[in-house]
Parts: C-alpha cells; structure tokens; sequence
C-alpha cells in the first residue's frame, strides 16, 4: 500500500522574507535512498522542493484544487515484523510432545539392543518371540513419536529414530539367525559386539541421539544415516 501524504498550499513567502533564506545543497536519505537536494533554511527550519522530494522516494506530486498530493512508497523497514505465535513452537528445536515421545523411543531400542547383546555375549537363549517383545513396544513407541511430530526438527529427527529402529531390527534379524543356525558362538567372545560394523552403527546412532535430545536442537552427524 501507499501512504499519501497531504499537504495544504503553502502561502507564498514575502519577498523581504526570501531574501533572508538561506539555500544550499544537501543530502536528503529516505527509506534508504540518498540524493543530493537544495534546502532552503529559513528562521531555523528546513524547507525541501516537493518535486525533489518526490523523485528521491520513488513518490508521485500531483495538484488537486488547492490541495498538493504527495504520496510515498511504503517503507518495508517500517512494517513491524510479524511475532510468532505464543502457540507455534520454534521450528529450530523440539517440541515437548516429541521430546518425551522420542527419548521413551531411544530408551526401548536401548533396552532391547542391551538384552539382546547380554543374551548372546553370555549364552542365553534367544527366541523370535522373546525379540518380537522388544521389537512390537518399539515400534508402539516409534508410532506415537511420529504423531507428535510437529516442527522441521521434530520431522527431520524422526527419520534418524526411524533408521535407528531399522538398523536394530536388522541386527536383531542376523543374531536370530545365527541362533538358527547354531552359529551364535561367534558373538561370544569380548572383541565381537566391537568389531561387529552394524551393532556399532546402531550404537554411534544412539549416542547421536543422545546429544541431540540433551540439547534440543536438531543436529544431524551422519551416525544414523
């Protein structure tokens, strides 16, 4: 929109009047354009001609009766910006929904990546059902972080939980496996969890997740990928 700005017909200076004036060239910015005009001081006031003024806004002058129309550009600097709203959480961070949901997350693939490491690092059985347990209350947990979802860093966060869960269940499916086909033994010893690419995978995820959630703020280190 344009503001226009009326002015009433300035009754003409007297001619001893004028002759007191003092005219000299000066600087005029606004809305930050910048050109030279002539100003004409007089009785400690500053008087610029329209038409300049006009032209270094980017305004128009007209003359209706006895009325001078100036009208001016809206300054963009001088549109308040818009506040967010109270209710519209910041998209840079979590909101508290996914928080709570995405940490209840974490700590169930936590536990059953724990169990299942335990299990098989001291020669417990190990059952499609017993692993199903895990796997179901995981996925329960997964489902009602993605409901709570709502800003960019929720979203973008949610797929990293997503991969996390993706990679356990992949590993869950190869100690099974190996259970299967009695070929477990090979986990047992100190060094194979270490020297294992996907359980670290899983595990340097996790700890990503970990410092994400303890600060809020979506920061992504390629770990879940």
């Amino acid at each position: 929109m344009r503001k226009r700005l009326l002015l009433m017909l300035v009754p003409f200076l007297v001619e001893f009047a004028a002759s007191q004036a003092v005219q000299q060239s000066r600087t005029l910015v606004i809305n930050g354009q910048s050109g030279e005009v002539s100003v004409l001081q007089m009785n400690g006031r500053s008087f610029v001609d329209l038409a300049a003024l006009a032209q270094l806004a980017n305004g128009t002058l007209g003359f209706h009766g006895d009325q001078i129309v100036l009208s001016l550009p809206a300054s963009a600097a001088n549109v308040p910006a818009k506040a967010p709203s109270a209710s519209q959480p910041n998209n840079s961070a979590f909101s508290k929904e996914f928080m709570t949901a995405g940490i209840e997350t974490m700590s169930v693939i936590r536990e059953w990546r724990s169990a299942l490491a335990n299990a098989i690092q001291n020669g417990y059985p190990v059952s499609a059902n017993w692993v199903e347990s895990y796997r179901g209350k995981a996925a329960q947990s997964l489902r009602l972080a993605s409901v709570a979802a709502s800003t960019d860093s929720d979203q973008q966060a949610l797929q990293l939980l997503t991969n996390e869960l993706d990679n356990m269940q992949k590993w869950s499916d190869k100690i099974l496996k190996a259970y299967k086909d009695m070929d477990a033994a090979k986990y047992m010893s100190p060094d194979a969890l270490n020297n294992d690419p996907l359980f670290q995978k899983i595990l340097n995820c996790a700890h990503s997740l970990a410092a994400m959630s303890a600060s809020g703020q979506f920061q992504d280190d390629g770990s879940c990928h």
